[in-house]
């Protein structure tokens, strides 16, 4: 693949900022902001009563802001008890619409911080939103989640606001009140930052994404990402043999490779994998997509041992329709051009199978592997004997009824599913009828593996045939980012520099572009995966076609329209979870206090 890029260094490097970087925490002014409600939620009816902020920056404060908020409403009774706020003191208090503004005023350019943030800032977003008033883009620190990372049950049974204020001997007790409540989670930060400091937390991107599964010698390792630009790209990680642990991609590989030795990153597989490795090579590229194609490339052909998906595109399977005067469905490892018809590939043998007995529920043909004359005397199979073959092998069959099933089968496998499904339905039908749904359920899954397979055959197959196809569009950055693709394998990549002539531009990228010859059958000249990566770009909104050389076409009664309600199925699969299995539950946030 060859690629055109102007200047890289130069257009990433004015593209850089202090996120990119890593800001100092010293250098870092945060607002640390208290609420204190009527209720616990604001989409519920609860209002603000009270706002207390303090405003911080290397350990000192710059600034405090309170007030009391009017919320319009009775204050609960047990709320007045435990805040000591009643309705008299908020009687004269400015309402919402008023202290909304002046917070946001006085935490303007600072990093938010809140203990249970999503309760505090959830409230002041609700706020904001009803008044029609544009959220600022501010970053968020919650010293509630940053505590279950930091402080252990031997220092503190939970991780409440009171809990953590003996900790870390806060010099204001909490006491319900926003500004009391403000200054002790003051206290509280800066006892976790300086504990953290110690592990090598020492910028604001580290403090927000750390974790306690990143062991300190993962952390050390940081400067192995120095070296790296602030591009798309590809990034290896390497031994001390210069194997290749792990590739993988990103719009910004300096960026996304410190997270590697700093916090977000929590899979023990890759704390595992950064322990061994002592190089990261970078291969900056021109474009997302570009980059997104080489790591798939990459790590088919190193292969890297912590890499889970993608090593391995030659072990897929095929369904084939056979070329021979008693056709048949046969299960291969590759394509060759012979001429025959072919459905895949599939990940696995047990998807291709699934598939594969839902067009023999639907076709009659043989599933015998021997080869059979036109003229054959041999004994039925039990098949035959159960009406689910036209039992070519003892010579009952007519060649004419036979290839009249065969062309029927051809025509579903490669432009209308419509017999399988119909078919397939009606068993379904039967069995639901007589309460056997496991049955059913079977026969069910059956045809959304074929249906999956023969959409995806059919959208690979429409790019394959075009020889060569160009299309472009306009990223973030304003610019025009075009790509030629050459039958479903990306050739070359490359973003028109400002002010080049777009057409000279596009002819010189098309004539240093890789030259590709066309695979066999209707497999492209790249992985699967490599043309299905292609097609969700082609696809996606502002592409425009450059120029195409072939007929890019799918079928309109293909496969892809009946599988909405498999994909529903497959999704209400993923929402249930069993009682014994919560893992996948998302945590509700509630107020601590």
């Amino acid at each position: 693949m060859s690629s055109a890029l102007a200047s890289p260094t130069s257009r990433w490097e004015s593209q850089r900022s202090f996120d990119e970087l890593g800001r100092p925490l010293r250098e870092v002014t945060f607002c640390v902001v208290d609420l204190e409600t009527t209720g616990g939620s604001a989409q519920g009816g609860s209002m603000i009563t009270e706002i207390g902020a303090v405003k911080v920056r290397g350990g000192e404060v710059l600034g405090e802001f309170q007030t009391l908020v009017n919320p319009h409403t009775e204050i609960p009774a047990f709320i007045a008890v435990l805040t000591g706020i009643s309705n008299g003191m908020v009687s004269d208090a400015p309402p919402i619409e008023s202290a909304l503004p002046a917070f946001l005023e006085f935490a303007q350019g600072c990093v938010l911080v809140a203990h249970n943030a999503p309760f505090d800032v959830g409230f002041l977003k609700f706020f904001a939103a009803r008044q029609g008033r544009p959220w600022p883009a501010f970053e968020v620190v919650d010293t509630a989640k940053l505590a279950r990372r930091v402080v252990t049950r031997d220092e503190a049974p939970n991780c409440k606001l009171s809990s953590l204020a003996r900790v870390f001997h806060a010099g204001t007790t909490p006491n319900h009140r926003a500004l009391a409540d403000a200054r002790a989670t003051v206290d509280v930060l800066h006892g976790m930052i300086e504990r953290l400091g110690g592990l090598g937390v020492h910028t604001l991107e580290e403090l927000r994404t750390f974790s306690a599964k990143v062991s300190t010698a993962q952390r050390r390792k940081r400067h192995l990402a120095e070296g790296l630009p602030h591009a798309p790209g590809v990034y290896l990680f390497e031994d001390d043999s210069d194997r290749v642990l792990y590739v993988g991609t990103s719009r910004d590989l300096r960026t996304r490779v410190r997270t590697y030795f700093t916090a977000s990153e929590t899979r023990t597989r890759m704390g595992e994998m950064v322990g061994l490795a002592t190089r990261v090579t970078g291969i900056e590229c021109t474009t997302a997509l570009e980059a997104r194609v080489r790591e798939l490339r990459l790590i088919a052909h190193h292969k890297p041992r912590y890499n889970r998906r993608s090593r391995f595109p030659e072990k897929v399977h095929f369904i084939k329709l056979t070329r021979e005067p008693w056709p048949r469905l046969s299960l291969v490892r590759k394509v060759t051009a012979d001429d025959a018809d072919y459905l895949g590939p599939f990940g696995s043998r047990k998807a291709a199978e699934k598939a594969l007995q839902a067009l023999h529920d639907a076709f009659p043909v043989r599933q015998c592997s021997d080869r059979l004359g036109r003229v054959s005397g041999r004994v039925p199979c039990v098949l035959a004997e159960m009406g689910r073959c036209l039992s070519p092998c003892d010579g009952s069959a007519d060649q004419t009824t036979y290839a009249a099933v065969v062309r029927q089968l051809r025509e579903t496998l490669l432009r209308r599913p419509d017999r399988v499904v119909a078919a397939v339905e009606e068993r379904m039908t039967t069995l639901a009828d007589a309460e056997r749904f496991e049955e059913a359920g079977v026969h069910r899954d059956r045809l959304a593996a074929f249906l999956r397979a023969a959409a995806r055959t059919q959208r690979v197959t429409a790019l394959t045939r075009c020889e060569e196809v160009i299309a472009a569009r306009r990223e973030d950055d304003g610019r025009w980012a075009v790509h030629v693709v050459r039958r479903g394998r990306l050739a070359a990549a490359g973003v028109i520099p400002p002010g080049a002539d777009a057409r000279e531009f596009v002819a010189g990228l098309r004539a240093s572009a890789e030259t590709v010859a066309p695979g066999p059958g209707p497999v492209p000249a790249a992985s699967a995966e490599e043309t299905e990566v292609i097609l969700r770009w082609l696809e996606s909104p502002g592409v425009r076609l450059v120029e195409i050389s072939g007929e890019w076409t799918c079928p309109v009664g293909g496969a892809a329209r009946h599988l909405a309600i498999h994909d529903a199925v497959d999704e209400s699969r993923r929402s249930l979870v069993p009682f014994d299995d919560r893992r996948d539950l998302a945590p509700v946030h509630r107020p601590v206090r």
